[in-house]
């Protein structure tokens, strides 16, 4: 492979990242939590503050108990770094959550991610360290 071969090929994954967060921020807008379950592989961990890490499982389970409400937020990305089908993330969010009566909380904060490529040439987050409040 020639350089410029590699440069070609890290960016195309740096566009898929992007488009990564894109789904998962249009998803979670829309209420499709089944389609940010497909985001993350099934072995992901979660780690957030004030918490003990948990996978997808408990992730899906949580997404339940938000049903009702309406999320919305940006990504700021920092950092992208790709390492042949392992990548990690560094950005920060802005999230906005409005209860079915209307009281709206805001958080923000950063996160580090670390992604990986499928077989299918699609990536997955594995890890996520969230330090949204």
């Amino acid at each position: 492979m020639t350089a410029t071969q590699a440069t070609h090929t890290k960016y195309d994954d740096e566009l898929a990242i992007r488009e990564l967060v894109d789904k998962w921020l249009a998803a979670t807008k829309s209420g499709d939590f089944d389609a940010v379950l497909r985001l993350m592989a099934n072995d992901v961990i979660f780690m957030v503050p004030n918490g003990e890490p948990f996978g997808k499982e408990a992730f899906a389970a949580q997404s339940k108990q938000m049903k009702d409400m309406k999320i919305d937020g940006k990504c700021d990305i920092k950092e992208i770094e790709v390492l042949d089908d392992r990548a990690w993330m560094r950005n920060h969010l802005d999230i906005s959550i409005t209860m079915p009566d209307g009281k709206t909380t805001k958080r923000s904060g950063y996160t580090l991610t670390i992604l990986r490529k499928n077989p299918d040439g699609n990536w997955v987050i594995a890890r996520d360290a969230n330090l949204v409040m």
